[in-house]
């Protein structure tokens, strides 16, 4: 019985270990390049510093925009992504951030903050995140940002100001570090153009800084 047995314990080894050959062969997790949001500053303003304070918010988008993915309509309303390639925070955060450079680039406003650091501020810069993908167009893709902004005076919660922000960007390529460089010039179009309106709404027709 000893004898007739061994063979099948034999088997049974050689099969469990190309069972676990066979196991070891799994697919390998993805190691996606991860992308930050290029940025090129902004000229240092030669006007006079403001007396207000602002903070930065993060801005609302919907589950298409907020992630850590790059967006991409490569036909119609189908939203896609960029296989193997992420930003390195997820996209409202990312532009967030971009403002806020840009006004401290800018360096009229001295009193900046952002809705981490949840400081009292005499004004809010919020909005809402509606386009921030590549979108293809005549076969070429073009980079879409769009953003309505609101400048929210918050002693009271008043809306001071609102508008709508929309940048078209064609890209030099279809690689992804093309796209990337493209989403980061319309990120700074985007924000010169913020960052001049926000403080054009603070002035009056003289041209003189309005205290809040």
């Amino acid at each position: 019985m000893k004898i007739a047995t061994r063979p099948v314990f034999r088997v049974v080894g050689v099969l469990s270990l190309a069972w676990l050959a066979g196991c070891s062969v799994l697919p390998k997790a993805e190691s996606p390049e991860i992308y930050r949001l290029p940025s090129t500053a902004l000229p240092h303003a030669q006007a006079g510093a403001v007396n207000w304070s602002l903070r930065i918010d993060t801005p609302q988008a919907d589950r298409s925009i907020d992630s850590a993915r790059i967006a991409v309509l490569p036909r119609g309303d189908v939203v896609s992504v960029y296989q193997g390639a992420r930003w390195s925070d997820r996209v409202p955060t990312l532009l967030r951030n971009r403002l806020l450079e840009a006004f401290r680039d800018d360096g009229r406003i001295a009193a900046l903050s952002s809705d981490d650091m949840n400081l009292q501020a005499d004004y809010a810069l919020s909005g809402d995140l509606t386009a921030f993908q590549s979108e293809y167009r005549s076969g070429q893709p073009v980079i879409v940002v769009r953003y309505d902004a609101r400048l929210v005076r918050n002693s009271g919660l008043r809306i001071v100001a609102t508008h709508r922000f929309e940048i078209s960007q064609p890209v030099s390529g279809t690689a992804v570090p093309q796209v990337v460089a493209a989403f980061g010039q319309a990120s700074d179009t985007l924000a010169n153009q913020i960052v001049g309106w926000t403080l054009q709404q603070r002035m009056d027709t003289t041209g003189h800084n309005v205290s809040p």
